[in-house]
């Protein structure tokens, strides 16, 4: 991969009714080269407007890849892998960290009302799969639109030059803490 691509990372710090959401310009070979900042609401449907609105602020037209950390950024507020994709016109990829069973069970549970949870069920289901990843010796977890699943492979490596977080998550991880500790 030449080491000027550029992938923009998008993650989420959560400061009670409000998720600080830090978009992270970084090229291949770790050059951090943009920040963008958003919002979405805690509970709420908005991530993915929110991602969609902090892609068109940032105004780039040299992005090749959206990496988005997980799938539920702000409790349950789900993104929506296939609109960021038509929307940035550019693969996604959502990386998360940890085994998980799935959410259907937690959304159920989590919400009172019958049409926000077949909402959310809806939009979780309509996800790619979520395929195990191995990045340098640690397991990693993955679902893509745009890429298939030896190109998701290789693009998550080639952004990830040490332990088993692409670089452009870790960025926007920093700042999206740093975004939302300036609100305390």
């Amino acid at each position: 991969m030449k080491p000027g691509r550029r992938a923009l990372g998008i993650a989420a710090s959560d400061r009670e009714r409000l998720s600080h959401l830090a978009g992270a310009v970084v090229r291949a070979d770790r050059v951090v080269d943009g920040f963008r900042f958003g919002t979405c609401a805690v509970g709420g449907s908005d991530a993915t407007a929110a991602v969609c609105e902090l892609f068109d602020r940032l105004d780039r037209e040299d992005l090749r890849y959206v990496f988005l950390a997980g799938i539920a950024p702000a409790w349950f507020n789900l993104f929506d892998l296939d609109a960021v994709a038509d929307h940035t016109g550019l693969p996604v990829v959502s990386v998360s960290f940890e085994p998980s069973p799935g959410l259907a069970d937690a959304i159920r549970d989590a919400f009172d009302s019958d049409a926000v949870v077949e909402d959310r069920l809806a939009t979780y289901r309509a996800l790619p799969d979520r395929r195990e990843l191995s990045v340098n010796g640690e397991a990693v977890f993955v679902r893509s639109v745009g890429l298939d699943p030896e190109e998701t492979a290789d693009i998550v490596r080639a952004y990830t030059p040490e332990g088993g977080r692409p670089e452009p998550l870790r960025v926007a991880r920093l700042a999206a803490r740093a975004a939302a500790e300036r609100e305390r």
